[in-house]
């Protein structure tokens, strides 16, 4: 057994590479959740186990590193790794893993719950180190392993739009309280919306959830990280047959991408921008129309 202030302890302090640390996070957590390990659980490993073999949609043969069927997927990532090429990655997997209700990843600093029920918004849940200590976090985990139906989304695709929205609109009312002139403001706004429009999955123009991608590493880097790595990826998109580092960016006519203007953003607003981009990008896709009229009043 392993309490709640060890496993935070330990794995605060953890440095290790993802092949060295990840399995004994995972048994670790298994200890804390008092859930069986994959073994015990399942000795033959036809229904939970450790590196699941599957076949991606392009017939190349992946891992995931932790699968329970009728449960989850689950994928670790080393220290400074994305977490959302990590999701995208499984979400190549999911078929050939029987499509399990959660898709999950980590780090070992954070663990994400993206929820993949059929015929449901996807929901994404953030646990971080200290977050542990929150009872409803221990029973969201464990119902992971136990009962997935649990994490099931209540919501519908026109409130989770209407939430993206409205963290969109507070980005709009800030800049405004700033006296930034207000078709600036939902110039850019567009952009954001447009952009989170073309990385969905089924859309695919912007590969790799490239701008929530750009969005969560702003959380980490200098300040001008952000306005500065914007500007480079708009002015790709307005260009024919442009490249943002190794990535070919399709060009975007129509006039969006006129200018690669961007404000600043604090860190409150950013984290507002993030929050938009993980409510997903389908379900904003959907109510692309609706949620501009929403920010741009």
């Amino acid at each position: 057994m392993i309490t709640t202030q060890e496993f935070i302890e330990k794995w605060r302090r953890v440095t290790l590479s993802e092949s060295s640390a990840s399995r004994e996070h995972f048994l670790d957590l298994c200890d804390l959740l008092e859930v069986d390990r994959p073994a015990k659980a399942d000795p033959t490993g036809k229904s939970f186990t450790f590196e699941k073999s599957v076949k991606k949609l392009d017939g190349r043969t992946g891992r995931a590193d932790v699968w329970k069927k009728n449960c989850f997927a689950w994928e670790y990532k080393g220290k400074q790794a994305s977490l959302i090429k990590a999701y995208s990655q499984l979400k190549e997997y999911a078929d050939a893993l029987e499509n399990p209700p959660l898709l999950i990843v980590s780090d070992m600093k954070e663990i994400r719950i993206h929820t993949n029920f059929t015929n449901s918004v996807v929901q994404t849940r953030i646990i971080q180190l200290a977050d542990l200590r929150s009872p409803e976090n221990i029973r969201l985990l464990r119902s992971a392993f136990e009962n997935p139906e649990y994490l099931r989304p209540n919501k519908s695709r026109e409130s989770v739009t209407a939430d993206a929205a409205r963290a969109l609109a507070s980005i709009s009312q800030a800049l405004q309280q700033r006296k930034y002139e207000p078709r600036r403001v939902a110039h850019l706004l567009n952009k954001f919306v447009f952009s989170m429009f073309v990385e969905d999955e089924n859309i695919g123009l912007l590969p790799d959830r490239l701008f929530a991608e750009i969005v969560e590493e702003a959380l980490r880097q200098p300040d001008s990280y952000f306005g500065d790595t914007l500007r480079d990826l708009f002015g790709a998109m307005r260009s024919d047959k442009d490249r943002f580092g190794k990535t070919t960016i399709p060009w975007f006519n129509g006039g969006l991408f006129d200018d690669d203007d961007v404000l600043p953003l604090t860190s409150i607003e950013i984290r507002a921008l993030m929050q938009a981009t993980r409510l997903g990008s389908r379900s904003i896709s959907r109510g692309q129309g609706k949620l501009g009229t929403s920010i741009a009043a």
